[in-house]
């Protein structure tokens, strides 16, 4: 593990293409020790920097380590302290269950007979003992997302790369998911990185983010301090032609989207209710419901990714 807090991961002008297709472009940042988030719309360069990290594309220029480690030169020793659950099927047709387990064990060095004794024991902890004699692919969805996590944390890794885990979960099966990530999280002490889309499942158990879009970082940091009392949050509902009046609160520095229940405002300091509603009067508005919010995971999302202005 990472000694005094040091990252685990860091990255610095890292740029990875796909022939002439730029995945990822000049992005520099660190994972910490504990659950960080990976978040950003498909194709942000997500999965391209978890491959990257497991030294399976190397970059274009440059520098990525892990535990003081450059994957591209010692990849078997990266991936030693590893765990990758990836967001394919990646069974071994005709395997069991104990059986593949214990291979992937094998894989990441550990010795016959501990990874036959830990497989039983990472089976039995995701849920699978009594099915762990069956073949992986007669499992249903969520038993292979469970066989999945299993292969990953066989070998007790360092670090736990998790690829959209909870895809094709109905939510019962999400949620259990995520309660075995959580708890792998904050009793176990395990560090990982979530990859995923969805905010939800970042906010249940991660403690840091760092946002993608289009090959860059477009936010990190701390959940708490990106959805913090930087910005005042008030929903708002209207009567009446609101254009005028969110066009002179962007002049004055505030920035809306529009939300289920109307109006999302986010006002700048110096800013509060008063100014919603003097605005409203002189563009003869009539504001029939405000509340004050707290700015969300999903509002940083969207603001990180361009959209702060809507509709």
């Amino acid at each position: 593990m990472s000694d005094n807090g040091a990252p685990l991961v860091e990255f610095q002008d890292l740029a990875v293409s796909y022939g002439l297709v730029q995945a990822l472009s000049g992005v520099s940042g660190v994972f910490q020790p504990g659950p960080t988030g990976l978040l950003g719309p498909n194709g942000a360069g997500k999965t391209t920097l978890l491959k990257t990290l497991l030294g399976f594309l190397h970059p274009d220029r440059g520098k990525l380590t892990a535990f003081g480690l450059d994957p591209t030169r010692e990849p078997l020793e990266v991936r030693r302290r590893l765990g990758y659950m990836p967001e394919q099927d990646c069974h071994v047709p005709g395997m069991t269950a104990s059986a593949f387990v214990a291979f992937a064990g094998e894989l990441s060095g550990l010795p016959r007979d501990e990874a036959i004794s830990r497989a039983h024991e990472v089976l039995y902890y995701v849920g699978l003992g009594e099915a762990r004699y069956r073949n992986v692919e007669t499992y249903s969805t969520g038993m292979k997302q469970r066989v999945k996590l299993a292969q990953a944390l066989v070998h007790d890794p360092d670090l736990l790369l998790l690829d959209e885990p909870t895809n094709g979960l109905d939510p019962q099966g999400r949620e259990e998911m995520l309660a075995l990530i959580h708890d792998i999280a904050t009793r176990r002490g395990m560090s990982l990185i979530l990859c995923s889309h969805l905010l939800r499942d970042v906010e249940r158990v991660c403690t840091n983010v760092i946002v993608f879009n289009q090959g860059q970082v477009a936010r990190a940091g701390t959940i708490r301090e990106l959805t913090g009392t930087r910005l005042q949050v008030f929903d708002v509902r209207f009567k009446g032609d609101n254009v005028a009046l969110l066009t002179d609160l962007k002049d004055l520095g505030a920035d809306w989207r529009e939300s289920e229940d109307g109006v999302r405002i986010f006002l700048p300091e110096g800013h509060g209710p008063e100014t919603i509603f003097r605005l409203a009067k002189e563009c003869g508005v009539q504001v029939r419901h405000l509340r004050p919010g707290a700015e969300t995971l999903e509002d940083v999302f969207l603001r990180a990714l361009g959209h702060e202005i809507q509709g």
